[in-house]
């Protein structure tokens, strides 16, 4: 938590996103950034422990729904949005 709570920070501080939402259910704990309040959320941190010897128990889901990245490391699953922030950083 303390990795995607850092993250956050970060998109924050640099004007992207503005709120979040946390929802942990029987099968997920989901982590939604959203842009302003009233959004759809931009991206998701799924945590799906069934999937831990499958795929990978983290995901990234995308604004659409559709997952863009699955692992078993959350440091791997954040990337794009690390990449994402360096972005909005250097502009």
């Amino acid at each position: 938590m303390d990795r995607i709570m850092g993250l956050y920070g970060r998109m924050v501080a640099a004007g992207h996103w503005r709120d979040y939402a946390l929802d942990f259910g029987q099968e997920a704990a989901v982590f939604s950034a959203f842009p302003r309040a009233s959004d759809r959320p931009e991206a998701q941190v799924v945590k799906r422990p069934a999937l831990r010897r499958a795929q990978g128990q983290w995901a990234l889901i995308g604004e659409a729904g559709a997952v863009l990245k699955r692992g078993h490391d959350l440091a791997g699953v954040l990337a794009p949005l690390e990449r994402r922030l360096m972005k909005l950083v250097e502009t």
